[in-house]
């Protein structure tokens, strides 16, 4: 006896009740492809964003103290990084950048801008007393010298390391606030392309 024999021997009432299970079952189906299709995506759309527009990060360590950190280990400043101002690899003196380590490839760090190509840059512990920045590179400092890990350890970095721009502090709530792009007066490049342009005959 077929399958389909069997359920034509079933009570009308039974046989209501399982056509309406079934339609039941089959909303569901189209419901749950429907999400998974909304699903799969929403989620590059998601990586997308993440990936070149915006992002948050809690920074960690001392190296940007006062600016980020200010209470040292205690607690940990939440960052929003701004993919799309680095995406043709402009940046200004002051900037607070996130950057790939050039000494670890896994490893991202935060850092202020110090100086671009063609300055030449007072070193603060380099093995040069003064440094010219290559075409393509940057200088990068911590706030906090001698608890920074960044130029004056690895030199110029290049500008194909760049991952975001520090833009604002999100959390904790009472340090809300945009990050301004300020250079120490004293970490001024010595000489700037730009002067050493108008300078030149």
């Amino acid at each position: 006896m077929s399958h389909l024999q069997m359920l034509s021997r079933i009570p009308r009432p039974l046989r209501t009740l399982e056509r309406g299970m079934a339609q039941s079952q089959g909303w569901v189906k189209r419901y749950f492809r429907a999400f998974c299709k909304g699903f799969f995506v929403a989620v590059p759309v998601a990586v997308t964003f993440l990936d070149r527009v915006a992002c948050v990060a809690r920074v960690e360590g001392a190296s940007m103290q006062p600016s980020l950190n200010p209470g040292g280990s205690q607690s940990s400043d939440v960052v929003l990084l701004n993919h799309w101002k680095v995406r043709n690899f402009e940046v200004q003196r002051g900037d607070i950048v996130s950057l790939v380590s050039p000494k670890n490839p896994e490893q991202k760090i935060i850092k202020r801008v110090i100086a671009l190509e063609g300055d030449i840059v007072k070193t603060i512990g380099h093995k040069n007393r003064y440094v010219k920045v290559p075409r393509g590179h940057i200088w990068v400092e911590g706030d906090h010298h001698g608890h920074s890990f960044d130029s004056n350890s690895f030199g110029p970095v290049s500008l194909g390391l760049l991952h975001a721009h520090a833009t604002h502090i999100l959390w904790p709530p009472e340090r809300w606030q945009k990050l301004e792009s300020v250079l120490p007066p004293e970490r001024l490049p010595v000489q700037s392309e730009k002067e050493s342009l108008h300078g030149s005959p």
